[in-house]
């Protein structure tokens, strides 16, 4: 039987984490997020206070549930969440929702997050805390980083390697076997056809609006 999960975070993505948890009846003891009372309700969570209280639970007794999301220019706050706790031996629970489909031989590294109608094919690795968000494809033998956010409905074709800290957007779609650099934001929409080195920002085509 799992452990109990603790939720960081109660913005819009700790929602659908929520729901999902919810969904695959864990068992949830609270929620933290220093800009709420300590003691109230959300959601019918119990708000434990800010990050600090989870060191009131043995890492040895709890999984932790990053509800942080990522966006390009965040200061990577998900990213230095997720690495603090682990470095005092907190574990983050890899999360599916059950209309996600995901290969017996794909690999999902601890903290991974895999939403509702995502698809994640045979041999593709996902590394640590990685958001597939929904009704994104990650197809056959790709290779994805660590602190990834896929955005929904974006397509890595077979073959696909993203390194570290990497923001694909909204229905972005990357051809096979295109290499993206670490920390390079792929714009929503865009149709990528050759490799992007570190730290690049990929912009589709903008759509005109003209009067009627």
């Amino acid at each position: 039987m799992s452990k109990p999960v603790i939720l960081l975070g109660s913005g819009g993505h700790a929602k659908v984490l929520l729901n999902i948890l919810r969904r695959c009846d864990f068992e949830i003891i609270g929620v933290t997020d220093p800009a709420r009372t300590n003691g109230e309700h959300w959601l019918g969570c119990k708000i434990l206070g800010d990050d600090l209280a989870v060191h009131a639970f043995s890492y040895k007794e709890v999984l932790l549930v990053n509800g942080l999301g990522s966006l390009p220019r965040d200061g990577g706050l998900r990213r230095k969440v997720f690495d603090r706790f682990t470095a005092l031996g907190y574990q983050f629970l890899t999360v599916m929702d059950p209309s996600a489909l995901v290969a017996d031989q794909a690999g999902l590294a601890p903290g991974v997050q895999v939403m509702a109608g995502a698809l994640i094919q045979l041999g593709a690795i996902i590394a640590e805390n990685c958001i597939i968000n929904s009704g994104a494809i990650v197809e056959h033998d790709c290779r994805i980083g660590r602190h990834v956010h896929i955005a929904p409905g974006a397509i890595m074709s077979g073959g696909v390697e993203l390194g570290d800290d990497v923001h694909i957007g909204t229905g972005a779609i990357l051809i096979q076997g295109i290499r993206i650099g670490n920390g390079s934001v792929i714009g929503a929409g865009s149709v990528v056809t050759q490799d992007v080195g570190e730290k690049k920002i990929v912009y589709p085509p903008r759509p005109q609006i003209q009067d009627l």
